[in-house]
């Protein structure tokens, strides 16, 4: 981005209200020029292909998609976007996940109007900036690897591991959400997120690594018959 220049701007949101209230808002500061917006994974690779925003404004639970799945996608063709995260997802698997597939800046959608521009205009530079409570949430997280003792595949949450062991095992995502009381977009969401922290293509290659590292390998005649 060229000093003066707006901040160009793309919001990618499934949620039609969320996404008409942040374009009305984004083009309400001064200096910011919303340029686009998607509602969906698909809608998003064209709209970010054919601007090339300075920031795009992600959600990660996307109707047809995930939103750190595109978010990967995306900065392999143009590295320079800068993507600000604003989700419902504060929990630790999301976080990681998204900032491991690139990310610059993650909010919940419950920030303050001065927060989110503060947030557009940092990442928009080149920054990185977390909310307050992903901050809370990250030193949470750091301080307790600090007491754990050898696990399979470290850079994992131990959801995303809970998530990888079943993938293992042969469950399909709605099997592992009904044993996970989870959606099924959220088990897809973590299933993506894993594939990108270990950098494996798809399901089969994610199988093969986790058995390796012996998860997946034992399983229970309850667990047998409930697949």
């Amino acid at each position: 981005m060229s000093a003066g220049a707006p901040v160009r701007v793309v919001v990618v949101d499934d949620h039609p209200v969320f996404r008409i209230g942040m374009t009305a808002l984004l083009r309400s500061l001064p200096g910011v020029d919303v340029v686009g917006e998607a509602g969906s994974a698909a809608g998003a690779h064209e709209v970010l292909t054919r601007t090339r925003p300075d920031v795009v404004v992600m959600d990660l639970d996307l109707g047809d998609g995930s939103g750190v799945e595109v978010t990967r996608e995306i900065l392999r063709v143009a590295p320079e976007i800068g993507v600000l995260v604003m989700t419902m997802l504060g929990d630790d698997d999301s976080v990681f996940a998204a900032i491991r597939a690139g990310a610059r800046g993650y909010l919940l959608k419950g920030a303050s109007p001065s927060e989110v521009e503060r947030a557009v205009r940092a990442v928009g530079n080149g920054e990185a900036l977390l909310g307050q409570q992903v901050v809370q949430r990250a030193l949470g997280y750091l301080s307790g690897s600090r007491t754990r003792g050898r696990v399979p595949f470290p850079e994992l949450t131990d959801r995303e591991r809970e998530v990888t062991e079943m993938v293992a095992r042969g469950y399909d995502n709605a099997t592992i959400a009904r044993r996970l009381v989870l959606s099924t977009k959220t088990v897809r969401n973590y299933v993506y997120g894993v594939q990108a922290k270990l950098d494996v293509g798809d399901r089969a290659r994610l199988i093969v690594r986790a058995r390796q590292e012996g998860l997946g390998v034992d399983e229970s005649p309850a667990e047998a018959a409930d697949r």
